[in-house]
């Protein structure tokens, strides 16, 4: 025990099983404590004893076949344990077996101990006259109390409420779950939704019949005309046969083969119920408004302007509207009234005019006519008198600089011959001009040139007669340009795109991609966020230029090849001529509500133009004020349609 005069108490003692003190002088003891002795397995010593030295392992070099001779051989191996704390081998004393064998058996361990000894009585058994306290009962041990009788009628009065709900008795009997007890058979959403069963086969025929009727049977020529007949084209796969009796009719030899296809059939082909939708045709065609509803637009063919003699090209009108001027291949530009659609002036230019471009700012009557290799700058000195000897005041003041600068093209005051016609400038261009266009306030134009060069592009300013080229590159051919109405920006059509530069930064600011195969005409919005391209593959895409690069929607009105699109500047209009001969005005609505999509509705197709060398209309253009539209077509005329 740890009282022991030989012990310290902070040692532990060997297990009850190991040698009494009064046994030979081999008592270790091991005085690391109460620990798991795991913690020594990778030492050679195991503990500590009393007097601090190690108690080392003892050498364990036994293998399993030493044990096995040792069990069998060692008389003593049964009672041999292996104490735990010193690691050595402990043989049993007899007492020590016999105490473990009475353990065993769930007797006492002390084998001196009676567990029969003869009860005591501390208390006496006979009962006595005086009790040991005297003490009276309680009052409250025989009077019910009132404390429980108020919470007994508390809880009564929430049962009668039906506050408190009684426990209902707990039915024994084992419950049993339908799982599919809740479905509805017929349901789509049912067990089975997908299963359709397998079609069945079509039912033998007389044709099949051992011995069918006559009609049934093939005649020679019949089965000749069945065996030419390829496999699939056949009505029968089968020629039908007669036999006199059922026992004559021998085993069918595509027997295994029709078999095989029949499972071929039935685990290859996709069963699958397909879920239609029973939709109204007309619901799914938008709902857009009637055209009477979006007036006014151009309905009749007003005016026929007739007197060119070869197909017009172009067309222009004055910004007040009260003048027109069109060119035409045979190497005339002429003016119109446009109200009268009398010829007020024809101006011979000496070569087919490809464009013609009235300049935007009223204060100033000037046409730019795009011929040939030139660009000529007239004043066609029709209307207000004052206002256009303003602007031949204006071009006459102009100065020339003191020293030369380079410029891609020429300009050449027009010679007094010229002057009496009405030409004041010739821009001279170095390759043949497509497309003359002028920026919104009137000083600055755009000419387009035949060229697959950077040249293509030149921007001019008529006030100091000085021309640049704004592109370093080329980026493909270039179809026409625009300046943009209120904004520093310039559109430039190829091809495939249209590209916007930024002319403050000069730099690139979006490339719009048409779809389409080769744009040929482009026209903005007066608002400047949509643009409309016409193509030759009869395309016309519509651009928001807020929302997208990509067409916000394509019109496929046109049977043939777009030739010219435009925009009204007031009225929500844009139109569109084509080789078709017709002028198709469509309702565009743009709305000042960014979250609003535009609203495009076509709502007139125009037609009066006769075809011509498979050239219909030629040249599309609003007038500046009313809901009217000027056509030029390949049959030498102008029309007004109100």
């Amino acid at each position: 025990p740890p009282w022991h005069p030989g012990v310290h108490l902070h040692e532990t003692v060997s297990p009850a099983l190991t040698p009494r003190p009064s046994a030979p002088l081999q008592d270790i003891r091991n005085t690391v404590g109460n620990i798991p002795m795991e913690w020594y397995q990778d030492f050679p010593h195991i503990g500590y004893d009393l007097e601090g030295k190690r108690i080392y392992k003892p050498i364990r070099n036994k293998d399993e076949l030493d044990m096995f001779l040792e069990k069998m051989e060692n008389p003593d191996y049964w009672r041999t344990v292996q104490d735990k704390m010193t690691g050595a081998d402990i043989k049993l004393t007899d007492e020590q077996v016999d105490l473990v064998h009475r353990l065993q058996k769930g007797q006492f361990g002390d084998v001196h101990f009676n567990p029969y000894e003869p009860a005591v009585d501390f208390f006496t058994h006979e009962v006595m006259i005086h009790p040991v306290t005297n003490r009276p009962a309680d009052k409250r041990s025989f009077i019910p109390s009132l404390i429980e009788k108020e919470k007994v009628s508390k809880l009564v009065h929430a049962i009668k409420m039906g506050w408190i709900k009684p426990r209902k008795p707990k039915d024994s009997a084992p419950t049993y779950y339908d799982l599919w007890a809740h479905e509805d058979p017929n349901s789509i959403l049912g067990r089975h939704k997908m299963h359709v069963p397998a079609p069945k086969m079509k039912l033998p025929g007389h044709e099949e019949s051992y011995n069918p009727p006559p009609e049934y049977l093939l005649s020679e020529e019949e089965k000749l005309a069945w065996e030419q007949q390829e496999p699939d084209e056949r009505k029968l796969n089968f020629v039908p046969q007669q036999y006199r009796c059922l026992r004559a009719v021998p085993a069918y030899s595509r027997f295994i083969h029709e078999r095989f296809e029949r499972c071929l059939d039935l685990y290859l082909c996709p069963r699958q119920r397909k879920m239609r939708v029973n939709v109204d045709p007309e619901e799914l065609i938008p709902k857009l408004p009637k055209p009477r509803d979006l007036q006014p637009f151009p309905t009749t063919q007003a005016l026929v302007y007739r007197g060119h003699t070869s197909l017009v090209r172009c067309l222009s009108v004055s910004p007040s509207g009260q003048w027109l001027a069109s060119g035409s291949d045979d190497c005339t530009v002429r003016f119109w009234e446009v109200c009268t659609a009398r010829c007020m002036k024809t101006l011979p230019v000496g070569g087919v005019v490809k464009s013609v471009a009235w300049n935007p700012n009223p204060a100033v009557c000037l046409v730019a006519i795009g011929v040939e290799q030139s660009v000529l700058l007239v004043n066609p000195c029709l209307g207000d008198k004052l206002l256009y000897g303003a602007t031949d005041q204006v071009l006459e003041s102009y100065v020339a600089p003191e020293e030369e600068r380079v410029q891609p093209v020429q300009w050449v005051t027009a010679t007094m011959e010229e002057h009496s016609k009405g030409v004041r400038l010739v821009v001279q261009h170095s390759k043949a001009v497509k497309q003359v266009t002028w920026h919104g306030k009137g000083d600055y134009f755009a000419s387009v040139v035949s060229d697959n060069s950077n040249m293509q592009v030149l921007i001019h300013q008529t006030s100091k007669r000085w021309s640049q080229n704004p592109f370093r590159k080329s980026k493909g051919l270039v179809q026409c340009v625009l300046f943009h109405p209120v904004r520093p920006y310039f559109f430039v059509a190829t091809q495939r795109y249209v590209r916007i530069y930024n002319l403050l930064k000069q730099e690139l600011t979006k490339k719009l991609m048409t779809n389409c195969k080769w744009v040929s005409s482009m026209a903005i919005h007066p608002g400047g966020d949509n643009v409309i391209c016409g193509s030759y593959d009869s395309k016309l895409a519509w651009f928001d230029l807020d929302l997208s690069t990509r067409p916000y929607q394509m019109l496929r009105h046109h049977k043939r090849a777009l030739r010219s699109v435009a925009f009204h500047k007031h009225y929500p209009l844009f139109a569109s001529g084509s080789d078709d001969g017709t002028v198709i005005v469509c309702h565009g609505m743009v709305y000042n509500d960014l979250l609003q999509n535009p609203l495009l509705v076509p709502v007139k197709v125009l037609k009066g133009h006769a075809l011509t060398l498979d050239l219909g209309v030629l040249d599309v253009l609003f007038h500046p004020t009313q809901p009217w539209v000027f056509s030029s077509g390949a049959d030498g005329t102008v029309r007004l349609y109100t």
